[in-house]
């Protein structure tokens, strides 16, 4: 693995529905970044419980697995943030079976300001959803987590 490489494991102690791995019911998503290039990728196969209907993916799994491969985003930029805003283009069915290409990367910032755009994609690169995120950076001191 490359130097700028990085991965991204679910932390055993992070209640996250998509990405932690204190969670029962959680997705517990993997990803890695790339610290030079300012990407990051996950690959999946989501599974049957997530499914919406007739063995597809739920939109809102998909809108999850886009919003967890964007929030990633903010770690290279060593910041803590919130999803402030989040649009989803489904483009094509997603089977529960099929593995899916996920990517993320920065489009600009704007002071506290940060707008992310992901994609995810089918083995064959066709883009299956994109979705582009405004997200806000937080001082974390002032949010103290709620057991």
């Amino acid at each position: 693995m490359s130097a700028a490489i990085r991965p991204l494991p679910p932390q055993p102690t992070n209640p996250c529905f998509g990405c932690g791995g204190a969670n029962e019911y959680g997705m517990k998503l993997a990803f890695e970044a790339n610290t030079e290039a300012r990407v990051v990728t996950g690959r999946f196969r989501i599974g049957a419980k997530f499914q919406g209907s007739n063995g597809f993916l739920h939109g809102g799994i998909i809108a999850t697995v886009l919003d967890e491969a964007m929030g990633k985003l903010c770690k290279l930029s060593d910041v803590r943030a919130v999803t402030a805003e989040l649009t989803i283009e489904y483009l094509k069915p997603i089977r529960v079976d099929q593995e899916i290409h996920v990517e993320a990367s920065e489009s600009k910032r704007e002071g506290r300001q940060l707008y992310h755009q992901g994609t995810i994609r089918n083995e064959a690169g066709d883009v299956l959803a994109r979705g582009r995120g405004r997200f806000v950076v937080i001082d974390p001191a002032r949010y103290v987590r709620q057991t």
